[in-house]
């Protein structure tokens, strides 16, 4: 089984090029229409031409042979077939490699769908954040465990700028110095694709200006997955509270995050969550 699963791979693969391939016209791709085309969309020497790559090779790609294609070459080809994300994810997954998937780009919306999820999470503090760690949207438990993010604009909203330059932020933490330099290490590895954006840069020297412990963690270039903890709070009126925070992918879009906050038994904290939020 282990031995046709490949061949069954690069069977789909060839079969998802040809039919992306097949509804393309010439004019969506810039190129002249020509005269009795035989089959629909593009020839696969114009799909080669666009890729920059030998008709010989692409049509051994489409036939399912064991050819191998880079990152790069089959990031070419998404281009020139004119994928979506998803179409480009697929590709790359039947090609049994990791996309290489462009930025994104422009402003970050938070369905309402995910705005009223949130607000369901009575007894969870929750919020959203993108993709540079901007807090987008929270529910009334975040805000009344964390401060009132309707409260911050720019980059104040953002979770960095919070750790690292926000003191009534940092007073919450009781594990700062452990969680500080862990979570700069997430960012530095989620952010990876961004390097050099406009956005990115701005926040970052905003931090190195405002803080040495960023300036010098940042410079020590630590990464680390994203990962799931426990977060100890020392919040002004409730007191000590302990929870256990978990992110999650919000689908459709692969840069929004959903962090979710679950309150222990340790310290109380049910209880208190409860008195906090009123109920």
């Amino acid at each position: 089984m282990d031995q046709l699963a490949p061949a069954a791979r690069r069977k789909e693969f060839g079969a998802f090029l040809r039919s992306r391939r097949e509804r393309l016209t010439p004019a969506a791709v810039d190129l002249p229409s020509g005269f009795r085309r035989r089959t629909p969309g593009l020839r696969r020497e114009e799909v080669a031409l666009l890729a920059g790559v030998g008709i010989t090779w692409y049509t051994w790609l489409e036939q399912g042979r064991d050819v191998q294609a880079s990152a790069e070459v089959l990031a070419a080809i998404a281009d020139s077939l004119r994928l979506e994300a998803a179409e480009r994810r697929h590709l790359f997954a039947l090609a049994g490699r990791a996309p290489i998937l462009p930025p994104a780009q422009g402003e970050e919306h938070v369905d309402e769908s995910l705005w009223r999820m949130l607000a369901s999470l009575d007894q969870q503090p929750a919020y959203v954040m993108g993709r540079r760690w901007d807090v987008l949207a929270w529910n009334p438990a975040a805000a009344a465990l964390f401060g009132d993010y309707g409260k911050l604009s720019g980059d104040e909203r953002n979770i960095l700028h919070m750790l690292f330059a926000n003191p009534a932020h940092r007073r919450l933490l009781l594990d700062w110095q452990e969680l500080a330099p862990r979570s700069l290490a997430m960012f530095r590895t989620e952010s990876a694709r961004y390097a050099g954006d406009a956005d990115f840069l701005r926040l970052i020297a905003k931090l190195e200006a405002a803080s040495p412990d960023f300036r010098r963690w940042w410079l020590a270039r630590e990464v680390l997955p994203p990962r799931a903890g426990h977060k100890r709070i020392r919040h002004p009126t409730a007191g000590r509270m302990t929870f256990e925070y978990s992110s999650f992918a919000v689908t459709g879009d692969r840069d929004l995050k959903l962090v979710v906050y679950t309150p222990l038994a340790e310290d109380d904290t049910v209880a208190k969550l409860r008195r906090l939020v009123g109920n």
